[in-house]
């Protein structure tokens, strides 16, 4: 494929890289290399291997029957989409206050702002409010693929750099991981959560692979919408990867812990990168992890109200009739999503910590539910069958499901005995 071609199909999978390079590594990454060194790259490379089909069943469908997951549900029951409702009614105001605060953080540490978080947080939303009424898709298309690009170049300077001038540890290869202690298995779950990503952002990618063919007037084919999707998650999988070498090789066995408020740990962030590179690059480092958790926020706040305006239309007919007037429904959930994030950031908890390690643990335990429903989805009657996963990917998302769900409920027994 012409390299010009390709830049225009590509999309959808730098807005899942966009999703998923987020807090899950900005943050639990960084964190998981601070705290244990290289000790726990094995359980990335699993996460994302085990997730991997799960993801790719969104683009696949929509390139397939030209719908969404979301219609995809429907088609195998109306359980099925009240199901998923029901998990995203009970999961997005936890993650998009996860990525929200993140984000709030970074802009008070680089701004040196002095502001009250919880007007900074308002402001960053009705920023980003602002940036999807200009444009919904076609304005997050154009963001991302400047924003990957800066992310993924500095960080991956910032390590070779790193490398180079002798950070490495060589205790951070066995690091100091305590499988029988409680508050590394917690951090185990939550990082494994949102590694690359919550499986949810594979229904968002079929919405989003919808959207690009509205964008180009023609359905992309099936090689073209997995090589875009591979693009996105072979980048998430490799940022994963770098942010954990990163925070391994500046933070580890300095006894120096990643706090826990967002405005510090901020701070220590760009500090990693620059302390590595030179204080030179405090521009372009602040630049591209502010845009990053940006662009992340704006996806997300764009993400759930796509979502629920098209189950709202499918669950209840009288809506149907209202189709036409999309924007309606679009911004009624935009609003129930923003105000749910500012009660639950509000009254909950104030700490980037506790939000990110609420919203990842959720996303671990519903993992194997969602599995199972994308699965059922993709190879139902009503997907042509050439399109369908081949025998070896069927197999492969068996496996996935057997291990996400035997994690999941060895967790939930887990934290049980625990509690008694």
């Amino acid at each position: 494929m012409p390299l010009q071609k390709l830049f225009k199909t590509l999309g959808p999978g730098l807005l899942f890289a966009g999703a998923a390079v987020g807090v899950s590594h900005l943050v639990q990454s960084t964190r998981a290399g601070a705290g244990f060194g290289f000790e726990l790259v094995w359980i990335l490379i699993i996460a994302n291997i085990l997730k991997y089909p799960f993801m790719e069943f969104g683009p696949r469908y929509a390139t397939a029957t030209g719908k969404s997951l979301i219609d995809g549900y429907f088609k195998i029951g109306k359980w099925a989409l009240i199901l998923y409702v029901a998990l995203t009614l009970g999961t997005m105001f936890a993650i998009q206050a996860a990525v929200t605060i993140v984000t709030v953080g970074l802009v008070s540490s680089i701004f040196g702002l002095q502001m009250s978080p919880a007007l900074v947080t308002v402001l960053i939303l009705f920023l980003s409010m602002a940036v999807l009424g200009l444009g919904h898709y076609s304005t997050l298309d154009k963001i991302i693929k400047f924003v990957i690009i800066t992310l993924a170049l500095s960080t991956l300077i910032a390590v070779i750099y790193a490398f180079s001038l002798g950070f490495y540890n060589p205790a951070s290869l066995s690091g100091n991981f305590k499988w029988t202690k409680h508050v590394d298995i917690l951090f185990l779950i939550a990082f494994i959560g949102w590694m690359p990503a919550p499986i949810d952002v594979s229904v968002w990618h079929s919405l989003w692979s919808v959207a690009k063919e509205d964008q180009l007037g023609e359905r992309p084919t099936l090689s073209q919408s997995l090589l875009d999707f591979k693009i996105g998650y072979i980048c998430a999988a490799f940022l994963a990867l770098c942010f954990l070498s990163l925070g391994a090789l500046v933070m580890f066995g300095t006894g120096e812990q990643l706090s826990p408020k967002g405005t510090v740990f901020a701070n220590q962030l760009i500090s990693m990168y620059t302390s590595s590179i030179g204080n030179w690059a405090y521009p372009l480092i602040a630049i591209a992890a502010l845009t990053t958790m940006f662009s992340t926020t704006i996806t997300c706040l764009d993400a759930y109200p796509r979502v629920l305006r098209r189950a709202t239309v499918l669950l209840v007919p009288e809506t149907r009739k209202m189709d036409k007037y999309y924007n309606r429904l679009y911004w009624f959930w935009i609003i129930v999503v923003v105000s749910g994030t500012l009660l639950l950031l509000g009254y909950l908890s104030g700490s980037m910590g506790f939000m990110v390690d609420l919203a990842t643990t959720i996303s671990f335990i519903t993992a194997p539910i969602l599995a199972i429903l994308n699965f059922r989805v993709i190879t139902h009657g009503h997907v042509p069958k050439e399109l369908q996963p081949k025998t070896w990917l069927k197999i492969y998302a068996w496996i996935g499901i057997v291990f996400l769900s035997a994690f999941s409920i060895f967790y939930m027994v887990w934290e049980f005995l625990e509690a008694v």
